[in-house]
């Protein structure tokens, strides 16, 4: 019998051709992986990565940093940005493997990239700030100022990273809070308050001294008057302007430094009101001496009420707005918007409105104030009213609320909160948001004995004011939207004058077009018995240019009143005309109705007398008062359609 043998058992071979072929695809799709996952990573790491040095330090100086709550996510964090931050996890979890199996040591600078969601956003947030999208920077900025449980060392990053154009975004954003902003750079010690008085006085001296505008000669003919003799020696004797030498001081003993540098402030105000002496300014370190004076006169909110409106009107050319955020004003005027007085922060918000070129296509001259929208807001502006003040008036000061005495069941403070130092910016403000509310300013005197500017009297005239500020309005934007003048006293005889001088003006047409209604309180249209006292009052023995216009039955106030209701009639324009009943006292001499009923009747429009004083009739007694309810009616139903009530 045939045994049947089996030979040895055959090897299964292992499918090499078929692993060689699975490699290569697999291979391919394992390196395109983690080539794409090493750009993620890197242009993450580009995006995120920045220069710690500044935050670690503010860390070592800090105390205790409690955890804040992060931004909303879902208003930056879109897909991209989820997606890669979970590339970024798991690259991150590889890479902390790869270094336990090979007992290499983990590269720790990586988990910078691996921030909170706070601090991913706060540098989100700063990129977005410099888009060239001006509708995504915008809103980024908006965001940024939101922001307040930040840690201190997070302010202070935004303050040192972000640019000009954020910084006055940031500035000009409501109850920002103040650790957004550097301060002011750090400036050499002097040994004494002579050695600035001497720096003010060189940095007027370097101005332009030929061919200057009379006024602009005598400011600074006046403050150069308290000059040194060692000043004029320096400068090689006494200088000359328009042919009279100055006097100069012996000694300064005598001046207090405050009086003194009043009198150059004051002087470089007008040299700051002409484009090319704002560059010599600049050019000789006037930003920097500014603002050491800014910091050593806290103490005078006069002196630096005078050093902001510079830098206000340093601020209409935008070629020198770089050297101003240089010289650290933007966190100074961040900080006076803040202040509870109103002029402080309206010449602040001045200052940064004409600084903020994002957001503000206007410009605001010298003497015309925005009272709101003091800072940015996304609500529309439909419309503009315009307060123009009267004799001896002022941009806030003639629309405050009226004075009233103490109740006794009431503290000073409750009143003083109470109080409005000027009712258009609290109340008109808050009852119609959708409005522009803009003042004026422009210097008036009873007498000629102490005008601010004696030389040239014209300038006083009604005729050269209108003038003057029309052409203010109309780079301040007046006459691009729907527009209500409200004027007190003589400035009601201006707003006529500008209304008359428009309507001969091709080019200030828009300005009669758009006016909407006019409000005039106790304006003299037939002239003021103020003129005819001028022989009996102590102070107006030399009575002003103004005062001489306002004389009772005036030709020249006849022939304005005339040509302005001949075209007020064809224009239809609503007029609201309120008139004194009580006399007003006038220093201690002199008790008489400034305004008669006779006199503040125009002919066209409403006229209604009112049983208060001539300084009283545009000052509401509060916010329910006939006065201010009477206006506010008259404005929202003039602008009814404008407004869309």
């Amino acid at each position: 019998m045939q045994a049947i043998t089996s030979g040895p058992p055959t090897q299964k071979t292992l499918p090499w051709n078929d692993i060689r072929k699975v490699a290569k695809v697999t291979g391919s799709l394992v390196l395109g992986g983690f080539v794409f996952i090493t750009y993620e990573v890197l242009s993450l790491k580009k995006l995120l990565q920045i220069d710690t040095q500044a935050i670690h330090q503010e860390k070592l100086k800090s105390h205790v940093y409690i955890r804040t709550s992060s931004l909303n996510p879902s208003e930056y964090q879109g897909i991209t940005y989820h997606a890669r931050k979970e590339i970024h996890k798991a690259v991150r979890k590889i890479l902390e493997a790869e270094a336990k199996l090979f007992w290499r040591p983990f590269n720790e600078h990586f988990s910078t990239f691996d921030g909170e969601d706070h601090e991913c956003a706060l540098w989100l947030l700063l990129k977005r700030t410099q888009s060239e999208n001006k509708e995504v920077r915008l809103q980024a900025v908006q965001d940024l100022a939101k922001n307040t449980h930040w840690h201190d060392y997070q302010y202070g990053t935004v303050a040192q990273a972000c640019d000009q154009r954020t910084a006055i975004g940031l500035a000009r954003s409501k109850d920002v809070d103040l650790r957004f902003f550097l301060p002011p750079p750090s400036l050499p010690k002097t040994k004494n308050d002579y050695l600035t008085e001497d720096q003010l006085r060189l940095l007027l001296v370097s101005l332009p001294q030929t061919d200057l505008d009379p006024c602009v000669q005598y400011f600074t003919s006046l403050a150069l008057r308290e000059s040194s003799q060692t000043l004029a020696a320096q400068r090689g004797g006494l200088w000359c302007f328009g042919g009279n030498g100055l006097p100069y001081c012996e000694t300064l003993s005598k001046i207090p430094s405050e009086t003194v540098e009043l009198f150059c402030l004051q002087a470089l105000v007008q040299h700051s009101k002409v484009s090319s002496h704002c560059d010599k300014i600049e050019a000789q370190g006037g930003l920097q001496l500014l603002q050491r004076i800014y910091q050593l006169r806290k103490d005078s909110a006069k002196i630096q009420r005078n050093i902001i409106r510079i830098i206000g009107n340093m601020a209409l050319d935008e070629r020198l707005h770089s050297s101003i955020v240089r010289a650290g004003w933007v966190s100074v005027l961040a900080e006076v918007m803040k202040s509870p007085h109103v002029i402080q922060s309206s010449h602040a918000s001045r200052a940064l409105a004409n600084l903020d070129r994002d957001t503000v296509q206007e410009k605001y001259p010298d003497g015309v104030y925005i009272l709101h929208p003091q800072y940015r807001s996304s609500q529309p502006i439909r419309a503009d009213i315009l307060f123009v003040h009267g004799l001896l008036g002022a941009a806030f000061k003639t629309w405050r609320q009226q004075d009233v005495d103490q109740p006794l069941d009431k503290k000073a403070s409750e009143v003083e909160e109470e109080y409005s130092q000027c009712w258009p910016k609290t109340w008109l403000a808050s009852d119609c948001p959708t409005l522009r509310i803009i003042s004026v300013e422009y210097d008036t005197r009873l007498s000629d004995w102490k005008a601010k500017c004696p030389v040239e009297p014209h300038r006083k005239s009604i005729a050269y004011r209108s003038n003057e500020l029309l052409e203010k309005l109309r780079a301040a934007g007046i006459g691009d939207r729907p527009l209500v003048w409200v004027s007190h006293s003589m400035g009601g005889l201006l707003v006529k004058k500008m209304l008359v001088d428009a309507s001969k003006n091709p080019e200030m047409g828009k300005i009669v077009n758009n006016t909407r209604g006019i409000i005039f309180y106790s304006v003299p249209h037939h002239g003021s018995q103020l003129a005819e006292y001028s022989i009996n009052a102590r102070y107006l023995l030399f009575p002003s240019v103004e005062v001489k216009e306002l004389s009772k039955d005036s030709p020249a106030l006849k022939e304005l009143n005339d040509d302005f209701l001949s075209f007020a009639k064809d224009e239809k324009f609503p007029v609201l005309s309120f008139a004194e009943t009580l006399p007003t006292h006038i220093g201690s001499m002199i008790k008489l109705h400034v305004v008669p009923l006779e006199s503040a009747r125009l002919g066209i429009g409403d006229l209604i007398p009112v049983d208060v004083n001539h300084l009283n009739i545009c000052k509401p007694k509060n916010k329910n008062a006939f006065l201010y309810q009477r206006t506010l009616k008259f404005i929202q139903d003039v602008l009814a359609t404008d407004l869309g009530d």
